[in-house]
């Protein structure tokens, strides 16, 4: 940290490598692909209940941009932040983790 002449403190720049990330990222499974250039992705979560101690499974669901149609149903991937596309859809697709297994 560096003192500036009006007592004020400026923040010096982050070391070389360090680079902080500032979009979320989530993983989830695509349980609907019937949207042109979008899928929707089922985030789970597990919350412990403050009095009892049991866990709890939360979910909620996105709408994430898929630019070239390729995630199909059951596909577990990863999403991340970006800038709103549409009313609905403020995340976008970033890679595969786990294709859906075929039975």
């Amino acid at each position: 940290m560096s003192e500036l002449a009006t007592g004020a403190v400026a923040e010096e720049a982050p070391a070389a490598g360090h680079k902080a990330s500032l979009q979320r990222t989530l993983v989830g499974r695509v349980v609907s692909n019937k949207m042109n250039k979008t899928v929707t992705v089922l985030i789970e979560r597990k919350v412990k209940h403050p009095l009892y101690g049991k866990y709890l499974v939360r979910s909620k669901k996105y709408h994430a941009h898929d630019e070239t149609d390729q995630y199909n149903e059951g596909d577990m991937v990863e999403i991340a932040e970006t800038r709103p596309m549409s009313r609905t859809k403020a995340w976008t697709v970033t890679r595969l983790v786990e294709a859906a297994r075929v039975i």
